[in-house]
């Protein structure tokens, strides 16, 4: 059960993945067309949620740009979609056991470190350009599950099972870098608000309050709440979803047994012909509402929310946070601008630091016997596999945000440069990784047990 919970997971991020490509690839093209002053005008416009002199959509007293929409609000609802994930994987997953937990965990935690490392080795030594170190950090689940696609049934299920989980650990430490390192001044009474938003949260999961309404109306003005306070509001979304409950307020027994006598007490109703009209009676059409409810009483209100949210979070909101992000203008750069600098200490951060890093923590933890190898894997696939943990995109284009978009002006050089940092290394990561795949992984299909 939990290898196919894990394996739905891989399944919709290989779908998102194209969605991603074909939104990068728009962008790209829309900044460095006749399209490109349209392209960077667009982000600028403001936009609001007003109910008299309060706009929602607001910061410090001015209204969002369509860029802070995407990337503070749609993003706050990306965490959130994340942070279901992460509970979901703790509570039930690959991360609820500290045998299956310990070797992607691992893996990400040498991937977050040598990363940083090398970024603050080959950057030069400039107190602006080092709020970046972090960039280099994340693994894009999307991106990298997308390129194992591509060999289909030759991918072991435990590489699988591996790459994604170690996605999911690497969001998490993501989601900590956040808020510990990208926090402005705080404002005491604001964040008052947020911890009553919290306690609210989690009295009603200890009430058994299964509203997921409840829950994201709290969520919403948390998300307010810290977005004035000082922390980054997409750290709401996370703290949202890990106050959502999932469990069931009655066994599955209860409802199944419910919906069992409700379908005994329901008439079977012979159809002589196609144009035969059936028309249910009230008692009838309440049996079928309590047969419903019965069955979204089966799926837990984390679950039924990671659902709701998951067409909304892969064809939405990660392609218009590409197409917001990924447009940099190439034309003022020269080569020696992505060999050096910012661009540089990225790109080497992805390519070798997430390669060394997961493999070399692995590595030690495996000889170690703490570990072992994912099943089905020898240590020539699974360095293939570490090379694809150097595909950085989503989490990579958010930390290089909220790195360098607060030195204004200054910061838009440094962040065009970590972007392209960013795109060049996510290309290398993801070539090396299918050249290795393709040459270590077994030629025929695998036959693992999906369940």
């Amino acid at each position: 059960m939990r290898n196919y919970t894990m394996l739905s997971l891989v399944k919709r991020y290989v779908s998102t993945s194209t969605w991603l490509i074909f939104a990068t690839v728009l962008a790209l093209v829309c900044a460095n067309s006749p399209l490109k002053e349209w392209y960077f005008g667009l982000w600028q416009h403001e936009v609001s949620l007003s109910f008299g002199n309060f706009n929602f959509f607001s910061h410090n007293g001015h209204s969002f740009t369509f860029a802070q929409l995407i990337n503070d609000f749609l993003m706050a609802i990306f965490f959130l979609s994340v942070g279901l994930e992460i509970k979901r994987e703790i509570m039930a997953g690959e991360l609820s056991s500290w045998r299956k937990a310990i070797l992607p965990i691992i893996g990400a935690c040498g991937g977050m470190l040598v990363p940083v490392i090398i970024f603050r080795l080959a950057c030069p030594n400039d107190a602006d350009m080092l709020r970046g170190c972090a960039i280099p950090m994340a693994t894009d689940i999307a991106f990298s599950l997308g390129v194992l696609a591509v060999f289909g049934k030759r991918v072991p299920l435990g590489l699988k099972i591996f790459l994604a989980t170690l996605a999911v650990a690497d969001d998490l430490g993501g989601i900590v870098v956040i808020a510990l390192f990208y926090t402005s001044s705080i404002d005491v009474m604001f964040l008052a608000i947020s911890a009553a938003c919290i306690v609210t949260m989690v009295l009603g999961n200890y009430f058994h309050v299964r509203s997921k309404v409840f829950y994201l109306v709290c969520g919403t003005i948390l998300w307010y709440a810290m977005l004035n306070s000082g922390i980054h509001a997409t750290i709401a979304g996370v703290i949202s979803a890990f106050c959502i409950p999932a469990s069931l307020s009655h066994g599955t027994g209860y409802y199944i047994e419910r919906i069992r006598r409700n379908i005994g007490e329901f008439p079977i109703i012979e159809v002589t012909d196609k144009k035969h009209t059936v028309v249910l009676d009230s008692d009838q059409r309440q049996l079928l509402k309590s047969i419903e409810s019965a069955s979204d009483h089966l799926i837990s209100p984390l679950q039924k929310l990671e659902d709701d949210l998951s067409e909304f979070i892969n064809y939405i909101i990660i392609p218009l946070f590409a197409f917001a992000n990924a447009g940099v203008d190439v034309s003022g750069f020269a080569l020696a601008d992505v060999i050096s600098g910012v661009s540089l200490a990225v790109i080497l951060g992805l390519v070798v630091g997430k390669f060394v890093g997961v493999l070399s923590f692995s590595w030690l933890f495996i000889k170690l016997k703490v570990a072992s190898l994912p099943s089905g894997a020898d240590w020539r696939s699974f360095a293939s596999v570490c090379m694809l943990c150097g595909i950085g995109f989503t989490v990579s284009m958010f930390i290089a945000d909220l790195s360098y978009s607060p030195l204004g002006a200054d910061g838009a050089a440094l962040l065009d440069e970590a972007k392209l940092g960013i795109l060049c290394g996510t290309v290398l990561a993801a070539a090396l990784g299918y050249l290795l795949l393709n040459k270590y992984l077994p030629t025929e299909a695998q036959h693992d047990d999906h369940h």
